[in-house]
C-alpha cells in the first residue's frame, strides 16, 4: 500500500469519532432533537439526554435527588397518551384556525369584488349611461328615472361599507 494511502487511512481514523458526536435534547414542547451541533443555551442541562463524554440518559435511573419535604413535587413526565392527546388537540386547533383563516380570505374577497361592482356601477350611473335591465322573461328593457335613483341609492349603501 502506498505509503500516501496509508497517512489518509490514519486520519481518516483520527476523525472518525468526532462524526459520531452527537447531540439530542428535549425542546420545550418535550419533542426529541437530534444534531450534530450542542443544543441552544435556553435549553436546561437536565433536558439534554445525550452529548459527547455525557453518558446516555437512562430513564430506569433513579433519580439523583428527592426533592425537599416542603418543596412541591415535581410534576411526572407526560406519557405517550397525553403527548398523543395533545398532539390531536393542537392538529386539530390548527386545521381550525386554517379554516378560519380560509373562510376570512374568502369573505374579504367576495367584499373587494362586490366594492369593486358598486365602483363600476356607481361610475356607470355617474356618465348618465343607458343602463340595461332584463325582466322575468329574460326580455331587455331600459332603466327609467326612478329604478336609477333606487340603485343610485343602494349602490352608496355598499360603498358607504366599502374601506
Amino acid at each position: 500500500m502506498n505509503p500516501r494511502h496509508q497517512l489518509w487511512a490514519v486520519l481518516l481514523l483520527a476523525a472518525s469519532p468526532l462524526a459520531l458526536a452527537q447531540y439530542m435534547w428535549l425542546d420545550e414542547k418535550g419533542v426529541k432533537q437530534f444534531s450534530d451541533r450542542p443544543p441552544p443555551p435556553n435549553v436546561p442541562e437536565k433536558r439534554i439526554l445525550k452529548a459527547p463524554g455525557k453518558p446516555l440518559f437512562n430513564p430506569n435511573a433513579p433519580a439523583e435527588a428527592e426533592p425537599a419535604a416542603g418543596a412541591p413535587a415535581a410534576k411526572p413526565a407526560p406519557t405517550l397518551a397525553e403527548r398523543n392527546t395533545d398532539f390531536n388537540k393542537r392538529k386539530a386547533e390548527a386545521a381550525e384556525a386554517e379554516k378560519q383563516a380560509a373562510a376570512n380570505a374568502q369573505r374579504k374577497a367576495d367584499e373587494a369584488a362586490n366594492c369593486n361592482a358598486a365602483r363600476q356601477n356607481q361610475q356607470a350611473l355617474d356618465q348618465g349611461l343607458r343602463l340595461s335591465t332584463y325582466d322575468k322573461n329574460g326580455e331587455r328593457g331600459y332603466m327609467n328615472d326612478q329604478q336609477r335613483e333606487e340603485l343610485r341609492k343602494n349602490t352608496q349603501k355598499v360603498l358607504a361599507e366599502c374601506k
